[in-house]
């Protein structure tokens, strides 16, 4: 009877939405294709009834190698002997400590590309909104009963209310992590009022409150999230996972040599090299003692990750740099420059033009991608962190911060509401809120700069003498209590 229930809930808010975004056309195509699982789904949840009480099946409506935090709750349920099934889209490939563990097997999810290509552009959302719909009810429906199903929030339209319907059809209880609010990212491109804004809004406020347990990134959201949605959330801040860390010289040098292939900033810079030393524009290793050292006079790296989307504003950061070459130019002492931008993303190519239309001489900038074990060795070995990001809620935080204070990496960050719960201004880094600020900054850090007694010195010697709760002792005390099975 549950069963019948929900599909009549699942049905009339899905169709709500389609006859809003689609047209009718489009809405009554719904019921039969609701109606065809019927039989499926209630053999599921009488199958579901012997399930094991130790599995999870975690889920991203995004690229899975790209989601930092679903996979160390991945790896999190793991080491506690759950089975578990992660859900997402290909793309990056996921470290290997996830691909390795026998407890963790992947599922990918096929990329939606609707025959739609006709109409507004709300008609075409609104048919990949129903295709979504029965493409995640087909794939959770066929993988293992599990007895907990943890759901990254946003992207949730449609997820919340599917994997909500499905967790009642197999007795499996629904968790969801807030890591933002996935209405206000769609703000950013299409207003605040536009219709899919406002039907987002509504259906994240909804189905959010259906879930048995909810997670949260920042105690911002976790009061944002009882006073104005009624959802009672525990706070778990991201924390670093073990493997960002300072990269010894060794590593920094095999890891320059390989960007050297294909990026001209990681090359030498001496036009005539010893025939005993093995050189990159960092670092220099003697073939005859095996000794690694910094060139003497090597330039800063400075450190940015962006997934490139509207709530990063990268012209701040490219007009900062600009600014710094000015410096240099009119003779203040400051190192040069390399800039390495991580990540990809809808706006990179169009930041890519961008950057190829600057001329400078004393700053370079690539934007490298990099394998899932490379990114923190490159993280460990930079002199300081850029991040750009800007809550579109002004309620979460920024996951790279948090990476690279694992790596002891001050950091420059974009001013909003609650970054001061991470970034401790003239502690671990300085808060800037446009580009002058943020050019003051670099001339503030890098003035004086292989003295490490200077400002940049102060900061790193803080975030090592600080205490940095790793993911897996903060986890094992919020989340893991929420898993009963785990006794």
């Amino acid at each position: 009877m549950a069963a019948l229930w929900f599909l009549s809930a699942l049905f009339l808010a899905v169709s709500l939405c389609s006859l809003y975004l689609t047209g009718a056309s489009v809405a009554l195509l719904l019921p039969p294709l609701l109606l065809l699982l019927v039989p499926v789904v209630w053999s599921l949840r009488c199958r579901g009834r012997g399930r094991s009480r130790r599995s999870v099946c975690v889920l991203v409506m995004g690229d899975l190698g790209r989601s930092p935090r679903m996979l160390y709750h991945t790896l999190s349920l793991a080491r506690h002997g759950f089975s578990v099934t992660a859900v997402g889209y290909p793309g990056a490939k996921p470290h290997k400590d996830v691909l390795n563990n026998d407890k963790i097997k992947i599922v990918y999810l096929t990329e939606v590309k609707t025959a739609t290509n006709f109409g507004p552009k709300i008609f075409q959302y609104g048919v990949k909104i129903v295709v979504q719909t029965l493409q995640i009810c087909y794939v959770l429906l066929r993988i293992d009963p599990p007895s907990y199903m943890l759901l990254q929030n946003p992207p949730g339209l449609p997820a919340i209310a599917v994997v909500w319907a499905v967790c009642l059809l197999r007795g499996s209880k629904f968790i969801i992590d807030w890591h933002n609010y996935g209405y206000t990212i769609m703000g950013l491109t299409h207003g605040d009022h536009h219709p899919i804004v406002l039907i987002a809004k509504w259906y994240e406020h909804f189905f959010g409150k259906l879930s048995d347990s909810n997670l949260c990134v920042t105690e911002a959201m976790r009061e944002d999230l009882n006073t104005n949605w009624n959802i009672k959330a525990i706070t778990l801040y991201d924390t670093p996972s073990p493997i960002f860390k300072e990269t010894p010289l060794e590593l920094q040098h095999k890891l320059f040599k390989k960007l050297a292939k294909d990026f001209v900033p990681f090359r030498t810079r001496i036009e005539s090299v010893p025939s005993n030393l093995e050189q990159t524009a960092f670092t220099e290793l003697n073939v005859n003692t095996g000794d690694v050292s910094y060139v003497q006079g090597r330039p800063a790296l400075l450190m940015s990750s962006t997934s490139w989307t509207e709530d990063e504003d990268f012209s701040i950061l490219l007009k900062a740099l600009d600014e710094y070459e000015g410096l240099i130019t009119a003779g203040m002492k400051l190192p040069s420059l390399v800039c390495a931008i991580t990540g990809k993303g809808p706006l990179k190519e169009f930041y890519s033009h961008v950057i190829e239309k600057m001329h400078f001489k004393y700053v370079d900038i690539c934007t490298p991608w990099l394998e899932a074990e490379d990114y923190p060795v490159l993280l460990g070995s930079g002199d300081l962190g850029v991040c750009l990001h800007k809550s579109s809620s002004g309620l979460d935080l920024p996951m790279k911060v948090v990476d690279m204070f694992g790596c002891r990496l001050p950091v420059c960050a974009l001013d909003f509401q609650c970054l001061p719960e991470l970034v401790k201004h003239e502690e671990n880094g300085l808060i800037f809120k446009n580009a002058r600020e943020l050019t003051e900054q670099l001339k503030l850090l890098f003035t004086d700069f292989h003295n490490k007694r200077n400002k940049l010195g102060i900061f790193k010697r803080n975030l090592k003498e600080a205490k940095m709760v790793q993911w897996d002792e903060n986890w094992d005390d919020i989340v893991l209590p929420l898993l009963p099975a785990s006794d």
